[in-house]
């Protein structure tokens, strides 16, 4: 996938992509005549663009760590998956009074920062049951409003149709005569939490006999999807002896390589903020060789991060040296993770 993204931003656009906070990737500079080849050529990797724009539920977005993490208490992917399978071409879900964005974690540590979006998802467990913390009405923009819990505990069975609750009670009650002023935050804060969350509850108590346990034999064929790659043991050696001669990778080291769940391996994160350049964007070359790293060290999988940075979730100790040589060579080896120069842009 990443190298025909290389391969449209050469074919159709300047030559690089950026990377967004949606953990997607956006060309600029198409001509619009090309756009149905760039979506089959995005087709036959599968990959799309349905619903990355317009007055829709958008692209749902998790923890870039998940399945990987040590501080993890479940794996929200499944959970992101069955959200994008129930909210596309939703039919009700069509002309929202504006854009409408969804994060799911399943870490203390919230990288996901459900707070700040439409609907914030923490999975969590009480008295050994499955569920969630959900959190509306969060968002950015010129009107920044951190989001407030509407359920303390959503049983994981409930999830659909209390999410559709959320948004069909939204559907209805946004405002539509400006847009500034139509996204849920505005209208949870017009309204007061309290006769939101009546609304909420009573359309949920409609749909819920609705829901006949389809969505969790679902959940569970997406759960498989999702397990963990084959992990080796192996000698960390490399790294160690890198990590105590080499100033510059003990660096890298240092901010860019975070706890894995398997003790012999690292989650590397590669900065796309090499200083003076633009925030989030990449050169085709450099997808390809990030494709390359991903390929040789690192389980043929690579994400998104909401902070514009690719992240490998699945790196052994034993390779992180070579990663970073390559890297090195290929302008990707910033070692800015976290701090004040790893900045967040819109290009759009």
């Amino acid at each position: 996938q990443m190298r025909q993204l290389a391969m449209i931003a050469e074919t159709y656009d300047k030559g690089y992509g950026h990377f967004t906070t949606r953990q997607n990737i956006q060309f600029n500079w198409p001509v619009l005549a090309d756009i149905p080849a760039i979506l089959s050529d995005l087709a036959d990797v599968e990959m799309h663009a349905i619903q990355t724009s317009g007055n829709t539920i958008r692209n749902v977005t998790a923890d870039h760590f998940a399945g990987a993490a040590a501080d993890e208490i479940a794996d929200p992917r499944p959970i992101a998956e069955l959200l994008r399978q129930w909210s596309t071409d939703h039919p009700e879900f069509q002309f929202l009074p504006r854009k409408f964005k969804i994060a799911v974690t399943g870490s203390p540590n919230d990288r996901a920062v459900t707070k700040s979006h439409d609907i914030g998802l923490r999975m969590l467990e009480q008295d050994g049951k499955p569920g969630f913390e959900v959190i509306v009405g969060g968002g950015l923009g010129r009107t920044p409003m951190i989001g407030k819990v509407i359920r303390d505990f959503l049983p994981l069975e409930d999830l659909l149709p209390y999410c559709e609750a959320i948004v069909s009670t939204y559907n209805v009650l946004g405002r539509r005569d400006n847009k500034y002023k139509a996204r849920i935050k505005i209208t949870v804060h017009e309204n007061g939490l309290e006769t939101f969350r009546d609304l909420v509850e009573d359309r949920f108590a409609e749909l819920r006999p609705q829901f006949g346990g389809a969505d969790q034999a679902l959940l569970a064929e997406i759960e498989e999807a999702f397990a963990a790659p084959a992990f080796r043991n192996a000698e960390t050696g490399a790294h160690d002896a890198a990590y105590a001669a080499d100033p510059v990778y003990r660096s890298w080291a240092d901010t860019n390589l975070a706890p894995h769940r398997n003790e012999g391996y690292a989650i590397v994160s590669i900065s796309l903020k090499a200083h003076g350049a633009t925030p989030g964007d990449a050169s085709a070359a450099q997808m390809r060789a990030m494709a390359d790293l991903a390929e040789r060290f690192g389980h043929d999988e690579l994400r998104i991060s909401h902070e514009q940075n690719v992240i490998l979730p699945h790196v052994h100790k034993s390779d992180l040296p070579a990663i970073h040589a390559v890297l090195k060579e290929n302008g990707l080896a910033t070692a800015n993770i976290g701090l004040i120069s790893d900045i967040i842009a819109c290009r759009g």
